[in-house]
């Protein structure tokens, strides 16, 4: 099992910001978060890849949060990447790819992505990077989403079933198999569920419909 090393250059945080920010009213997200303090536990010799309630000890119950963690990519750290089952595919943004310094690792692609609502999104670019979750590297093929977006990356069903890896939101963990046991990987949940605490901003455009005349009325009526 390859094994890479752990000194970072340096973190990559949420990117928030840039000018493919929609201008029109939308929900604010305010970012707060916190990682509990866990590291990935040792190799755990069982046969059966299970959850107990040990897994969820530490983390704010009751909770409706994704499992979010951070990954190493060439020595450095990216933070609020997505573990979603119900991607078929693996994403990251633009701007991490830049922040990393591998855009000679670049290749053209085209690729429609749809959302759950049928809304579509056409991706012209692609890299693979090796991914490296609590010391196990693999590499991952990621198509490249320009402008922002809520999650850093997203890995998805291509990098959960290559890893055998198994999520479980409610324990906030990501279980796989490896040589010897079962490996442990902890979700960074929000304090206080604000990871993306979200402050409803209404502008006052929206607020204010055009006054529609009413046939029959006093036009001098108010």
């Amino acid at each position: 099992m390859e094994q890479e090393d752990t000194k970072l250059q340096h973190v990559i945080n949420m990117i928030i910001g840039g000018v493919d920010i929609p201008q029109e009213p939308m929900l604010k997200h305010t970012r707060i978060s916190i990682t509990r303090e866990k590291q990935p536990q040792d190799y755990i010799p069982e046969g059966v890849l299970s959850f107990s309630d040990e897994d969820a000890k530490g983390i704010i119950q009751p909770h409706n949060d994704v499992l979010v963690i951070s990954i190493l990519v060439n020595k450095s750290r990216i933070k609020c990447v997505l573990i979603d089952l119900g991607s078929s595919t693996n994403i990251i943004r633009s701007k991490v790819v830049e922040q990393l310094g591998l855009q000679d690792r670049i290749m053209p692609a085209v690729r429609v992505l749809n959302g759950f609502n049928m809304a579509c999104a056409t991706t012209k670019r692609k890299i693979t990077l090796p991914v490296n979750t609590a010391g196990i590297v693999r590499e991952a093929k990621f198509y490249i989403i320009e402008g922002d977006i809520r999650y850093n990356a997203l890995l998805g069903r291509p990098w959960i079933h290559h890893m055998r890896a198994v999520p479980s939101t409610l324990h906030q963990v990501l279980k796989l198999p490896v040589p010897g046991g079962i490996k442990t990987i902890y979700g960074e949940q929000p304090a206080a569920k604000e990871m993306f605490a979200i402050e409803e901003v209404i502008l006052i455009s929206t607020l204010t419909t055009p006054k529609e005349p009413i046939y029959g009325a006093d036009p001098k009526a108010k």
